[in-house]
């Protein structure tokens, strides 16, 4: 066998045997960073890592644990030198209703969440085997308040709590003790409960009750109709929008907010319906000075049996591309 062959050969062993891990080392990369693109960066990182140190592996260890060795490495890594991400619930408390509009916008500095495209982790429809990544761990609320643990902490629940790692793989993962591990776990869980985190009460996307709160979301915006607003948040409904500082808690305050500064006229917004986060959720497009729908952003909302406790939009239009979407909406 030639070098060339025998070079062929182990590619495509080394991609047999790992690429079958990729959406859910893509998820856990995400649950550390909270950005969907940096996770993806950090996952093709951890690959390279891997295809260098492939010869040297001789199945010493389970393959998909020593993936995720490299990636939580990477991770925490990668983390060193960057802010955590946030949502404007994570820097101040709610708007008071002043005067003044609701539109500061945080400093330059602030790294913001963004939102996970569900279909960047489904797995492909014809193959059976491919491995389910829980998606109810990368809902937005227990995202958010991951990043407010130090990574190693953050580490440490995530490979114990979501992927039921044992504690002296974790350990060996980490390259810590066990003794460490149960520490920081206790410290990570004591820490995490602090935090609004709770996502049991949500619907799946695809309940009927949540596609309908979504499309009377969609519909309020499209018709410019406060009364549907009403209709499908919750009394107890907040919302947040990055990049700005501000954020909105109750029903009454958001639909103030919304009728009197975003809603504009009918047939200002279209959007599109998508699926971020477990949560049901709309690529959001806005009518320039031009007349044309430009992407604006994603919007994802939590929804539950009594309506849309929390509406979380991202102003960032480069998020519509990452759904699929295209950046001109065709009316």
């Amino acid at each position: 066998m030639t070098s060339d062959s025998r070079a062929t050969s182990s590619r495509d062993d080394f991609t047999a045997e790992t690429e079958r891990f990729r959406r859910e080392l893509l998820a856990h990369c995400y649950r550390m960073v909270g950005s969907a693109h940096d996770a993806e960066d950090l996952v093709q990182d951890t690959y390279l890592r891997a295809w260098r140190s492939y010869s040297g592996f001789e199945g010493r260890a389970s393959v998909r644990s020593w993936l995720y060795r490299i990636a939580t490495n990477v991770c925490l890594t990668a983390l060193e030198s960057r802010s955590i991400r946030v949502l404007p619930s994570g820097l101040t408390g709610p708007y008071d209703g002043s005067d003044r509009p609701p539109s500061l916008v945080a400093p330059g500095e602030v790294s913001w969440l963004e939102p996970m495209p569900d279909a960047w982790i489904a797995p492909p429809a014809d193959d059976p085997a491919a491995v389910v990544v829980d998606r109810e761990s990368l809902r937005l609320a227990l995202i958010a308040g991951l990043q407010h643990l130090p990574a190693r902490q953050r580490a440490i629940l995530i490979l114990r709590d979501v992927l039921a790692f044992s504690a002296a793989e974790t350990a060996e993962t980490l390259g810590t003790t066990v003794a460490a591990v149960k520490s920081g776990l206790q410290r990570a869980r004591a820490r995490l409960g602090e935090l609004d985190t709770r996502t049991a009460e949500l619907l799946e996307p695809a309940d009927q009750r949540a596609r309908a709160l979504l499309d009377g979301y969609i519909a309020a915006f499209e018709r410019s109709d406060v009364g549907l607003l009403e209709q499908v948040l919750r009394a107890d409904a907040s919302l947040e929008a990055t990049p700005f500082r501000d954020w909105q808690a109750g029903r009454a305050m958001c639909i103030h907010v919304l009728g009197t500064y975003v809603l504009g006229a009918p047939g200002d917004w279209r959007m599109i319906a998508t699926v971020a986060n477990d949560q049901p959720a709309a690529a959001v497009y806005h009518r320039d000075a031009n007349g044309v729908l430009r992407a604006d952003g994603v919007v994802v909302l939590a929804t539950t049996a009594t309506g849309v406790s929390r509406v979380i939009k991202f102003h960032d239009p480069a998020l519509v591309g990452a759904f699929g979407l295209p950046n001109v909406f065709a009316s």
